[in-house]
């Protein structure tokens, strides 16, 4: 008899940078597939260049000659034989047009439909899907010109005063004002208009209630493509600077098992509405005050803040969506709606929190990670490394998981002091304030927490200290 064929090696070109692209490398090796990574100028010698099959160069540092080129991408993926692209998140993993690109040549996105990303790509349509699914809306309008003062004083009296002024497209916090009244309403908008045309091509803008005391809660999904939704929990991710998450946590604590079920709910209903296919996020505001949930957007992607839902719940979500983009069962079970862990997560950031978060690149001379039960570090950096100023801060994010909230936020506070990176200024301080005030500890603040408390710490401190630990010197 002779011996049977050996199954294909599946390739999968990774279109992404830092972090990410290690962690799904990490998660092509683990389905036993050849792993490419298309990179930039900049990242030929970095930490997933290494670790991939194979590197291919799609153009120069600047993401928007490189990362940011859908064309340029799909043809890395022809190029190289992939089976299947996994975009990351960021960058053009929202882009229906690389999605249509690699459709053409029969090659797999690890990620929604097309469809599905121009539904929900633009904050008003994923609104009226959200409206069409029953998930709670808070009352919005459309601003057709942010120029006209009549228009948009009607649309003020219409929504209600304090309010927000958001792009259509993007996200990263850009395009964002905060209204109190009409006067600053017709200052902002036009500034809101400008700001989303610069970062994302489009100064298309609409305006929401603003909930001033409100909780930010997302929940993780995973969609088979055909309507059938797994829930995996959900995540706090309330501690931001001007809309940028600092901490994430899973579960998010404090919440009714009332409001978690509406808010999974919800999600369900939502994946249903589009035939969602893959790992997303439903994002959420819970209002501190009166409780009420009010759908935000739908992130169709992975997220930066999965590993605290795949530490509580044990699952590997990246693998799973390579699996499906692959025709294979992701292998995911049912879970309850709360883990049995409590897992929670820090960005560290090549930033200067004393100078107004100021980004830090440079050479990296030294690095020390913590070790032991329930750490995890996603990260590129290495010894030796010029961090790059062309793209995001992000260096590593710090996980923790213990088998409650109290535990976890006292073993990651160990971990962060444990962390020692020399060479670039970084925001390991911060996260270590963050960990140990008593409102955080507390659990369930609104976004509006960090910006006050912050700003009052380094009005009287120097520099925030790091925690004192044997053979330590705080972090610079």
């Amino acid at each position: 008899m002779s011996p049977a064929p050996e199954a294909e090696v599946p390739t999968v070109l990774v279109a992404n940078r830092g972090e990410i692209a290690v962690r799904v490398i990490e998660a092509a090796h683990r389905i036993g597939a050849r792993a490419v990574l298309a990179v930039s100028a900049a990242d030929r010698d970095s930490l997933g260049a290494k670790l991939a099959d194979e590197t291919v160069v799609i153009g120069p540092a600047q993401a928007g000659q490189s990362y940011l080129r859908p064309e340029l991408i799909a043809q890395a993926a022809v190029q190289t034989g992939a089976n299947v692209v996994h975009p990351g998140y960021g960058f053009l993993s929202e882009q229906p047009e690389l999605t249509e690109m690699l459709e053409s040549e029969g090659i797999a996105f690890a990620g929604p439909r097309a469809e599905t990303l121009r539904a929900v790509g633009d904050k008003s349509s994923a609104r009226r899907v959200a409206v069409e699914a029953g998930a709670p809306v808070a009352v919005a309008a459309a601003i057709d010109d942010p120029h006209d003062a009549d228009h948009l004083r009607a649309l003020g009296e219409e929504v209600g005063y304090p309010l927000l002024v958001k792009a259509v497209h993007g996200g990263g916090g850009r395009g964002i004002r905060l209204a109190p009244d009409v006067d600053s309403l017709l200052t902002l908008a036009p500034q809101a208009a400008a700001e989303a045309t610069a970062a994302f091509g489009n100064g298309e803008l609409y305006m929401e209630r603003y909930y001033g005391a409100a909780r930010h809660v997302e929940v993780q999904v995973f969609g088979d493509g055909e309507g059938n939704a797994l829930i995996f929990g959900d995540r706090d991710c309330s501690v931001q600077r001007r809309h940028q998450k600092l901490v994430e946590e899973c579960p998010a604590p404090g919440l009714s098992e009332g409001r978690r079920r509406i808010l999974h709910d919800a999600s369900r209903a939502l994946v249903r509405q589009l035939r969602y296919r893959g790992a997303g996020t439903v994002e959420f505001m819970v209002d501190t005050r009166s409780e009420d949930v009010i759908f935000l957007e739908v992130n169709a992607r992975i997220q930066v803040e999965h590993p605290v839902t795949e530490e509580a719940f044990g699952v590997d979500l990246v693998a799973a969506q390579l699996l499906l983009a692959l025709g294979r069962d992701p292998g995911l079970p049912e879970v309850p709606p709360v883990p049995p862990a409590t897992a929670i997560e820090v960005r560290i950031n090549a930033e200067d929190p004393l100078q107004d978060f100021r980004p830090a690149p440079g050479r990296i001379s030294t690095i020390r990670w913590p070790r032991g039960p329930g750490i995890r570090v996603d990260t590129h950096l290495q010894e030796d490394y010029s961090f790059p100023p062309f793209y995001d801060s992000l260096m590593a994010k710090l996980i923790v998981r213990a088998h409650d909230r109290d535990s976890a936020v006292a073993a990651l506070s160990s971990a962060v002091g444990r962390t020692h990176i020399e060479g670039v200024s970084t925001t390991l301080a911060l996260h270590h304030f963050i960990l140990n005030h008593p409102d955080f500890r507390a659990g369930g603040i609104p976004t509006t927490w960090f910006g006050p408390v912050w700003e009052e710490h380094i009005a009287g401190a120097q520099e925030p200290a790091a925690p004192a630990t044997p053979g330590k010197e705080a972090d610079r």
